[in-house]
């Protein structure tokens, strides 16, 4: 017990600023999910282009954005005007070179699980669209991509879980998120103390989206 209640002692003096931290994460997470989301699938709709040039380029970004680790994308987001174009940057970039790596590396994702979700829809459908007058656009947005987001709500919440945890990884441009204020707490105080909470803050965050992601699914679901 008295374990116990040095540890809430110890994290309740911390925690105007871990919840500061956290609300840098929670942006972090907002802004990645509002323009990686349809990103993606304006990235899927490239990917599956007809033009050969167009499909490769995307498939190329794709493929660079999953096969190199985000905590480089980062670096070379925040870094890259610098030393590639001389452009000097100033502490505020390094929240918004935050936003940019992380919305291009999660976009790139997104794009392969639409596009998955895409390709499993059956062609009768656009088939029996068509006779029905519905035009392409009318076809694919009232008849095809809710029965898409239905079938990749499961890999987008995988998705949207991991960029829960991700949002560890500002750390490498040094941005005041709450892992980064954690390692601060804990070097100073000699403690494990601030990673334990900064753990429990982080399945908690998780548990809520988890939580959120099974309701959508539970509402989309044909058989309810």
């Amino acid at each position: 017990m008295e374990i116990i209640s040095e540890f809430v002692s110890k994290t309740a003096a911390m925690m105007p600023q871990l919840m500061a931290g956290m609300g840098v994460s929670i942006q972090i997470f907002v802004v990645t999910l509002l323009f990686s989301l349809p990103l993606g699938l304006v990235i899927s709709f490239g990917r599956m282009s007809k033009n050969p040039v167009l499909s490769f380029i995307t498939k190329a970004y794709i493929s660079i954005m999953r096969g190199t680790p985000l905590m480089l994308q980062l670096m070379v987001v925040y870094f890259g005007p610098y030393y590639i174009f001389h452009i000097k940057v100033t502490n505020s970039y390094r929240l918004w070179a935050t936003f940019i790596g992380f919305v291009i590396n999660y976009a790139a994702y997104f794009a392969e699980i639409y596009r998955s979700g895409i390709q499993s829809m059956p062609v009768g459908q656009y088939e029996a669209a068509k006779l029905l007058g519905y035009s392409r656009g009318q076809t694919f947005f009232k008849i095809i991509l809710p029965q898409v987001i239905k079938r990749i709500l499961p890999s987008v919440t995988n998705e949207v879980i991991t960029l829960v945890k991700d949002t560890s990884l500002a750390f490498t441009i040094s941005v005041l998120e709450m892992f980064t204020i954690a390692k601060q707490l804990a070097s100073s105080q000699a403690s494990m103390t601030p990673f334990i909470a900064a753990g429990l803050f982080y399945y908690i965050f998780n548990l809520l989206v988890a939580v959120a992601m099974e309701q959508a699914e539970k509402k989309l679901s044909y058989y309810q």
